[in-house]
């Protein structure tokens, strides 16, 4: 376990702003996990767990506690193929994308579309990731967890985990903040998908003339959709997707939004991306924060030195939103710091 003193927010998430935290402790095994805790505990601190950083925006103020980046590796199967499914685990500290990757090459299905979702995969349940029509909720069994409460090592299973549309018990309500995942479980389908696929893929896959629907030619496919419009937050300072999707609940917003022209997709969503662009604001620089012009969710840091910064290119965004189209953009990654 490895402890860093004063260490700038900024340098550890992907969006690269935020002040200074007081501790940065690198969680290398689960026996770490414990002894962090008790760390913070000893000193009075708060803790907060940090995987990449590609769904986290530091705040100017920083902050005063204990910063724990999650870095335990190991990808395997939990549960021998039965009747043509199988158990795969991932510990926490792993990209997402490699566990992806590894289902996907043994010819399984499940979680094929969140092939270069940026993140761990221990964020994966925490927001209830989701691309191109799949979402972890899907296909996740059960994530082995230190409670810092009970102060030991417990398993939640997905149905205790109230996972909705970028939502759970680890992001929101009052648990939020007390379990460090450790370790994820999966239950993956062996075999072919069936077509139609969601919007985007199924234009690209009709577009390249693509016949075959393994999982690893739709994760090639979703790579390929994914790597022409949204930036790499390791090599480009964003968060990807900044703003979360509109939904709508009744037969009076569907008719409204219909009469407006805006695209409602799977019978209730309404791309942010094209709210945004169609407000006029794609590739617009705003107090150093663009709009990316590939893909209008994107912001990127082009010259932005403070969360301030950001705060007013988001509200400016919002703003201009409402005022074209009369909806509310909520801003999807998580913040940190005061």
């Amino acid at each position: 376990m490895k402890i860093r003193e004063n260490i700038a927010i900024s340098t550890i998430t992907t969006m690269r702003l935020g002040g200074k935290a007081s501790y940065v402790i690198d969680i290398e095994a689960e026996e770490d996990v414990r002894e962090a805790y008790d760390f913070a505990e000893k000193h009075g601190l708060p803790v907060y767990v940090l995987g990449c950083g590609s769904n986290i925006i530091g705040r100017d103020g920083g902050f005063d506690g204990v910063i724990l980046v999650n870095k335990i590796h190991g990808i395997g199967i939990e549960k021998n193929e039965e009747d043509g499914w199988i158990e795969l685990y991932a510990y926490s500290g792993e990209l997402l994308d490699d566990l992806v990757r590894y289902s996907t090459k043994l010819g399984f299905s499940g979680i094929e579309a969140l092939s270069a979702v940026p993140g761990t995969v221990g964020a994966a349940p925490v927001q209830n990731v989701g691309a191109y029509g799949q979402d972890i909720s899907q296909s996740i069994v059960s994530v082995r967890t230190y409670d810092k409460v009970e102060k030991e090592f417990v398993t939640i299973t997905k149905e205790d985990m109230e996972l909705s549309y970028r939502h759970s018990i680890f992001n929101s309500g009052d648990k939020v903040g007390r379990y460090f995942i450790t370790k994820v479980i999966v239950r993956l389908k062996r075999g072919n998908l069936e077509p139609p696929f969601y919007n985007s893929l199924q234009k690209y896959i009709e577009e390249n003339g693509i016949k075959e629907f393994s999982p690893e030619t739709i994760r090639k496919a979703v790579r390929a959709i994914r790597e022409a419009k949204l930036p790499d937050p390791e090599e480009i300072a964003s968060s990807g997707s900044f703003f979360k999707n509109v939904y709508l609940h009744t037969d009076e917003e569907l008719a409204k939004a219909e009469k407006m022209g805006i695209p409602v997709w799977d019978g209730g969503k309404i791309p942010s991306g094209w709210l945004i662009e169609n407000a006029g604001l794609k590739g617009k620089i705003m107090h150093g924060m663009r709009v990316s012009d590939k893909a209008s969710l994107v912001l990127i840091n082009e010259s932005a030195k403070s969360y301030a910064d950001l705060a007013a290119a988001r509200e400016e965004i919002i703003e201009c939103v409402r005022k074209k189209f009369g909806y509310t953009l909520e801003q999807e990654p998580m913040e940190l710091g005061k």
